[in-house]
């Protein structure tokens, strides 16, 4: 699946400097079963109406039903929760580990299993938050924390009882607790995604893979571009074309790899730390 040019080319980045940036997206989640939430899996019913995942996850929702959107992203921790890492997610946790001080983790995925792999929190950007991760909506300075004990995944549609909404209140100034995820009516800042170090990393890599991701979000276009414009090499692992793969074979030695990233990963991985 991986060409003979191409596997010289990763066996030199491996004996070299260079830096190297993996950027995913919701297609080596969907490898372990999780959907992407923008088919028929994410709509959600709310007395008569039924509402598009872009309508669920946006902070007016929540504004106006936030236990409803509670409701949604439980049933989301729950379908999360179920899943494990694939090969995929692994060969990434192989790569941090073998090239320490040159290897970053940039994820587009709310689902945390790239940490539930083995990969630290210091080398992933979670550039779009963790489902399992909450803060304040008030922004009263309580910070990222984990998900309180006691609330775990619920069946599509169960309703939450009392005790469970009692754990979302912020036990610092008494506001509601908030998943910890980028909504659609947002905007990317440092603290909670990443966002300046994010643009920093893709300044400093040579060689970017990005793996299933459609190219549809604003700070991984802005990563693979500068990756690109900076003459990096990019190679785009998906089971389909994408604006990334077009990028991919503009870029210094690029290439789009046609494949599921549980095969094409581990290969990869191989050659980087063999």
């Amino acid at each position: 699946m991986i060409s003979d040019p191409i596997k010289q080319r990763l066996r030199d980045f491996a004996r070299g400097p260079d830096r190297i940036t993996v950027l995913t997206g919701a297609g080596i989640s969907a490898e372990s079963g999780i959907p992407t939430f923008r088919g028929p899996e994410g709509y959600w019913t709310v007395g008569s109406r039924e509402y598009l995942p872009q309508e669920m996850a946006t902070y007016r929702m929540f504004v106006e039903k936030p236990y409803e959107v509670w409701k949604w992203y439980l049933y989301r921790i729950g379908v999360c929760a179920a899943a494990e890492p694939n090969p995929g997610h692994l060969a990434v946790v192989a790569l941090e580990k073998a090239l320490p001080g040159r290897f970053t983790l940039i994820t587009q995925n709310v689902d945390n299993l790239h940490l539930r792999a083995g990969n630290s929190p210091e080398n992933t950007y979670q550039i779009h938050g963790n489902i399992f991760f909450t803060r304040c909506q008030a922004v009263c300075g309580r910070g990222i924390t984990p998900l309180p004990e006691g609330l775990t995944g619920k069946d599509k549609g169960e309703a939450l009882i009392e005790e469970e909404k009692s754990l979302l209140v912020c036990p610092r100034c008494g506001s509601l607790l908030r998943p910890h995820v980028l909504w659609f009516d947002e905007t990317y800042d440092e603290v909670n995604y990443r966002f300046q170090s994010s643009l920093v990393v893709a300044s400093q890599t040579d060689l970017l893979i990005t793996v299933g991701t459609s190219g549809t979000t604003n700070l991984p276009n802005q990563v693979a571009m500068g990756v690109h414009q900076n003459g990096g090499t990019i190679y785009d692992i998906n089971i389909e074309r994408n604006p990334f793969a077009e990028l991919a074979n503009r870029s210094q030695d690029g290439a789009f790899i046609q494949g599921a990233s549980a095969t094409v990963l581990p290969e990869m991985a191989d050659l980087l730390t063999g």
